[in-house]
């Protein structure tokens, strides 16, 4: 018996570990999010892992309780059965299924703001192979595409400035990280053409960087036009342009 308490309470034990471990990412650590699009991915995977073990666990002991009703109790046995099976789901599911990163090829799939997510997780994934000043710009670039997708909420799928952001981030900037990581890491540091792959890889991403932010500044043109004119007209009706407008002389 006191083997058997012993053995229950070191499985459960390894299992709340194993949860703890699955909450924080998994005994291998994901690399921190760069942005909001790539968090929301990640939180919303775990959810659905949390919500797998707690369909698992329920329907294991609504079973147990069937047959307790059935059998008249399940005894000893029983209950350690139960328990056993329920730390093996917990730990099944909340290690499985596992979040992949993103294709290459199913980057530019789906609508464009669910593209600019996917491109958040798949840069987390290529981030450690790169050179450290190119890694700087792509967390940076965490919070360009955060800011973009924004301003892409609603746009219509055809519009000049959603295929400019699909060639941009679901093509060229793949392609051109794919393009680097080909390059075997000995040649990265060799002079060509004048300069490095490491340094093409930086300056060509702070090229796109830049690009972004421009493209994100184009979109949200209209919604700082509209604050603006809705701020003179507030100023005007409510404020200083209230107090020296001219007013109405009271006749006696």
């Amino acid at each position: 018996m006191n083997d058997l308490t012993r053995d229950s309470d070191r499985i459960l034990s390894e299992s709340k570990a194993l949860v703890r471990d699955n909450r924080e990412g998994g005994r291998h650590r994901r690399a921190p999010s760069i942005g909001q699009g790539s968090a929301k991915a990640k939180r919303d995977h775990l959810l659905k892992k949390v919500r797998n073990v707690v369909i698992a666990v329920f329907a294991i002991w609504l079973a147990s309780g069937v047959a307790g009703a059935i059998f008249s109790g399940i005894g000893f046995w029983g209950v350690m059965g139960v328990l056993v099976a329920s730390i093996i789901a917990i730990a099944v599911f909340s290690s499985y299924p596992k979040m992949g990163t993103p294709k290459r090829a199913d980057i530019n799939k789906g609508n464009v703001r669910q593209m600019v997510g996917r491109t958040e997780l798949w840069l987390e994934a290529q981030r450690p192979a790169l050179p450290a000043p190119a890694a700087r710009i792509i967390d940076d670039m965490g919070v360009q595409l955060d800011a973009l997708g924004l301003q892409l909420e609603g746009l219509d799928q055809n519009h000049p400035k959603a295929r400019e952001v699909r060639s941009l981030v679901g093509e060229q900037l793949p392609e051109m990280i794919d393009s680097y990581r080909r390059i075997p890491a000995h040649l990265r540091n060799e002079q060509r053409a004048g300069s490095t792959p490491d340094e093409q890889l930086t300056d060509s991403l702070g090229k796109i960087s830049g690009e972004i932010d421009s493209i994100t500044r184009q979109l949200a043109e209209g919604s700082l036009d509209d604050l603006a004119i809705k701020h003179r007209y507030l100023d005007y009706k409510f404020g200083e342009g209230a107090q020296t407008s001219p007013q109405l002389e009271n006749k006696s």
